[in-house]
């Protein structure tokens, strides 16, 4: 039996998007304090240099890409940053996103448009870009940031529940086809997560932040460093077995 790691991605290159606040940035600190170098991407310049300047105080060699990772050419200079300050690429964690949450009928083409954008094409040119790197290193790791919501059925998301399920589809389908690289793909699919983006949501409409805790059998949403946890340990070398799933974080919202 191997002994726990201390650090289980010292050495190890991570990227990981969307770190401007809230579920990436705990995400990012977890992997820095577990060792790992950091390459960060977001389009909020502020919030990511604040990001880059938290995970640097954590003792992480880490550098930043600024940009709309929807974009290929922004997804690829993203990834590219690894192999130019690091030398590889072993963790990409696809975190960025944010859903523009309506009733169906209340989205217009604009806001169907961002919300596939940011949680659909970001994941798909990070990965196009990561997995040739990967794949001639023979090691990989990615974790893909879904939603518990695809499963439930949430109030409003089904719009948000069309990008995060073509996450959890793409994984699936990467998993099979890369899973004699030495790569593994995985989504971590949460429910609510007390992030500062739900805080506002709670403040703005009650009604609404009941009908998100509603269906959470613990009665309260997860919280980010919960998330933070599993995508470490998703990411590491110990969990070499796990690939092509959709591992729920969710207060027992879905139990199978």
């Amino acid at each position: 039996m191997k002994a726990t790691v201390a650090r289980p991605h010292a050495n190890r290159v991570a990227v990981v998007t969307g770190v401007a606040r809230g579920i990436g940035l705990a995400i990012a600190e977890r992997l820095a304090n577990d060792g790992a170098q950091l390459v960060l991407g977001d389009a909020d310049e502020a919030g990511l240099a604040a990001a880059l300047e938290r995970v640097r105080a954590l003792g992480a060699r880490a550098t930043s890409v600024a940009g709309d990772l929807a974009q290929e050419e922004v997804a690829n200079a993203t990834i590219g940053a690894a192999v130019r300050e690091f030398g590889r690429l072993d963790i990409l964690v696809n975190n960025a996103g944010g859903g523009v949450i309506l009733p169906f009928l209340e989205q217009t083409p604009e806001t169907l448009r961002r919300t596939i954008d940011r949680n659909l094409w970001t994941v798909l040119w990070c990965c196009r870009a990561a997995l040739p790197l990967m794949r001639e290193q023979r090691y990989g790791r990615i974790v893909n940031l879904g939603a518990d919501s695809v499963r439930s059925g949430l109030h409003a998301h089904a719009a948000y529940n069309a990008a995060k399920g073509g996450v959890h589809a793409l994984g699936s389908g990467l998993a099979r086809e890369f899973a004699r690289d030495g790569i593994t793909v995985n989504a971590i699919a949460p429910c609510a997560v007390n992030t500062p983006q739900l805080i506002e949501v709670a403040k703005g409409d009650a009604a609404l932040m009941a009908k998100f805790l509603d269906v959470i059998p613990m009665g309260r949403p997860a919280e980010m460093d919960e998330v933070a946890s599993l995508v470490s340990y998703v990411a590491s070398e110990e969990a070499a077995f796990i690939t092509g799933q959709v591992l729920s974080i969710n207060g027992g919202t879905t139990m199978l």
